[in-house]
């Protein structure tokens, strides 16, 4: 029987896996939901976006990659962000309880919606077989524990795309031309691969010694 591994990012209309097998054979998918990309027969999956989220504070697996990545984690993910009507009252609140500094960016506040579609999807038990993963993190793992050069340059997506093609991602550059008008950035689609790829061959983490109030696992895996 084929193991199947599946990596998952979420884009401006919904979400984008990859998925590729362990005879090597690989293809994409995308979904205004999270629901039916799951439904996939898969071994092991990987998501770009936090498993376990706080009632307050940093996790400490965010703090972790973000020393070894850099500003590309994002910190303050936390249970009640998509309860506010908008990111300034959602600070104003940051601050007032847990001090200055501490609130939420625009990338987080903007991702609000698909973190609350994870955390609906998620439970302890599929944890088991579905896990949080960062793209940076993959990659900076891919390349001898080095950061890459920032992927929005020529050189650092020439490196990302040479990693995955390494790592049996062989058709992704035709992919990254397919991809045009369905709003899949390329990013999206490369960290999806990175998913992926972490979902085949992932034994490390950050985390993991956390627990969320639903008994979710905060770790991040690559």
């Amino acid at each position: 029987m084929t193991s199947n591994f599946l990596g998952l990012d979420g884009f401006r209309f919904g979400w984008v896996s990859a998925w590729i097998d362990d005879r090597g054979d690989h293809g994409f998918d995308y979904s205004p939901g999270l629901t039916r990309l799951l439904a996939m027969p898969h071994t092991r999956a990987m998501i770009d976006m936090p498993i376990g989220l706080k009632s307050s504070g940093y996790r400490a697996c965010d703090l972790r990659a973000r020393e070894l990545v850099g500003p590309a984690v994002f910190l303050g993910a936390r249970r009640d962000l998509w309860t506010f009507p908008d990111m300034a009252t959602a600070n104003r609140h940051y601050w007032a309880h847990e001090g200055e500094g501490r609130g939420i960016s625009a990338q987080l506040w903007n991702i609000r919606d698909k973190l609350r579609e994870v955390d609906d999807a998620m439970t302890p038990t599929r944890q088991a077989t579905i896990g949080e993963a960062h793209p940076e993190l993959i990659f900076w793992n891919l390349a001898g524990q080095v950061r890459l050069a920032k992927k929005t340059s020529a050189q650092g997506l020439e490196q990302r795309i040479s990693l995955l093609e390494q790592r049996g991602f062989t058709r992704l550059p035709k992919w990254l031309k397919l991809r045009h008008g369905t709003g899949i950035a390329r990013d999206d689609l490369i960290d999806a691969c990175a998913c992926a790829v972490a979902a085949r061959d992932s034994r490390q983490r950050v985390g993991g010694k956390e627990f969320d109030p639903r008994g979710l696992r905060m770790e991040i895996n690559y």
